[in-house]
């Protein structure tokens, strides 16, 4: 929605690339991409600006600013996945907290593909014999290799994943609570809340309150999160 929260959901999720505006409200694309670019732990996140201001001095700004690509709006959407995918093959590999424990036996690749998918699909992840079938495998195989390598089922380490993440939101942005049931796949807030306090022992308000920190604290609140 904007040029803060975009800054601030990169620090919290860690995204593999950025694709985004220039005009936008409270911070613009190239102040966010400006901060991403100074902060260790997102400078190394490809950045490509999506807009219509086509003038040489804009997209001359936007590289400057520390965006690897710039595409000019009205766009075809078959390129702009194209450029994606090239800067995705050529960005420094993003590793999850899974692969140390995969180690080196037989059916770790087999795991974290599945793994892979499914971060990339938390609002529509797949039933579990279409994630086997996308990985050239059936429900048992895959359900086994899961419980081999991280003592889990499939949707078990998911579920797992989409609370630690919807954790870091509460506590790193300001993002209301109805929105952080959205970014991290939850079928409702009521849901969410349920399942967040299963898990944490609190409400996510209270994780938020205990959690939050001062820079997040500091701006403005959301009358949803309240």
């Amino acid at each position: 929605m904007d040029g803060m929260q975009a800054y601030q959901r990169a620090l919290a999720g860690k995204p593999d690339l950025v694709v985004m505006d220039i005009r936008m409200p409270r911070m613009d694309g190239f102040t966010a991409c400006r901060l991403l670019a100074a902060n260790s732990d997102t400078r190394e996140i490809p950045v490509i600006f999506l807009s219509s201001l086509s003038d040489l001095d804009k997209r001359l700004e936007g590289l400057g600013a520390g965006a690897v690509d710039y595409v000019i709006k009205p766009f075809e959407p078959a390129e702009v996945v194209a450029r994606i995918q090239v800067h995705l093959r050529r960005a420094r590999p993003v590793r999850t907290d899974v692969e140390v424990e995969l180690g080196g036996t037989s059916d770790g690749p087999l795991v974290q593909a599945a793994i892979d998918y499914l971060l990339s699909h938390l609002h529509d992840p797949p039933t579990l014999d279409d994630l086997a079938k996308l990985l050239g495998t059936n429900e048992k195989r895959l359900s086994r290799a899961f419980r081999k390598n991280i003592g889990k089922s499939p949707f078990e380490y998911l579920r797992e994943r989409r609370l630690k993440l919807a954790a870091r939101l509460l506590a790193e942005t300001s993002l209301a609570i109805n929105a952080i049931s959205d970014e991290t796949g939850f079928t409702s807030a009521a849901n969410f809340a349920t399942v967040f306090r299963e898990h944490f022992g609190q409400t996510p308000s209270e994780y938020r309150r205990a959690n939050c920190k001062e820079s997040v604290k500091a701006l403005p609140d959301d009358s949803e999160s309240r």
